[in-house]
């Protein structure tokens, strides 16, 4: 039997989500919970990889066991992760299902503090300047839709081209949030994008910095990389 978990975790607390022989990981801890709970081998698939720091609250994975699983025993198997994961819920799914194949769309939000506030270290991008927020939500409109993104991604790949549905901005005395929905995001994507837009609200550059970049991706300019702890994996949302 095939069953999709969602599922949250402090980024603080590991060095991202693969499973690394060296490192703390989220998939490695997954999976041995399970395994000793379960008392068989129990292997993860991610709908895809976050990095050390980045925090999620409701990533997806799905996984194959040959016994029923209730909600009762995830309440069970919460108990053993020590606050640092929590299994939010579980379906069965199809045996084809997969949890990355079968993404049509992924939210993430990037969180900035204007300031200095030591208890929110490691869960926002804390900085001290002001940010012109309307003409970050102007130049946020340019990526709206399906483009070349390559360069406002980190490494090498077949393809750069993705689809970014929707883009928010919104602000709340010294909390800025960004909010990203879309059917995928490359390696590092919203922390480029976020970095770009905050070189917008800084006035370093202008919007037609970025539409060039947008639409001629052999362009080599580099834009600010905001930094992965003010990085959540809000939700995503399936194919069944």
């Amino acid at each position: 039997m095939r069953y999709l978990i969602k599922f949250s975790y402090d980024g603080t607390k590991f060095k991202g989500f693969q499973r690394q022989k060296e490192y703390k990981n989220v998939q490695g801890t997954i999976e041995k919970v399970l395994s000793n709970y379960f008392k068989e081998e129990i292997i993860i698939k991610g709908s895809g990889r976050t990095d050390a720091k980045v925090h999620a609250l409701n990533q997806g994975a799905h996984f194959d066991i040959t016994k029923k699983v209730t909600n009762k025993e995830i309440k069970e198997i919460n108990k053993l992760f020590n606050h640092e994961i929590k299994i939010n819920s579980i379906r069965q799914v199809k045996d084809d299902f997969h949890a990355r194949y079968n993404v049509i769309e992924k939210t993430y939000q990037y969180k900035i503090y204007i300031g200095k506030d030591k208890s929110k270290e490691g869960y926002f991008y804390q900085i001290n300047y002001d940010l012109d927020i309307n003409k970050m939500r102007s130049a946020a409109e340019i990526f709206i839709g399906t483009h070349d993104f390559q360069n406002f991604v980190s490494g090498n790949r077949d393809d750069y081209i993705t689809t970014i549905n929707s883009i928010k901005i919104r602000k709340a005395k010294n909390i800025v949030i960004f909010t990203f929905k879309g059917i995928g995001f490359y390696r590092y994507m919203v922390r480029h994008l976020v970095g770009a837009l905050i070189d917008i609200g800084k006035g370093k550059v202008e919007k037609e910095v970025l539409i060039s970049m947008l639409n001629n991706p052999k362009i080599d300019k580099k834009l600010n990389v905001a930094p992965a702890e003010g990085l959540y994996l809000i939700d995503i949302k399936y194919s069944f």
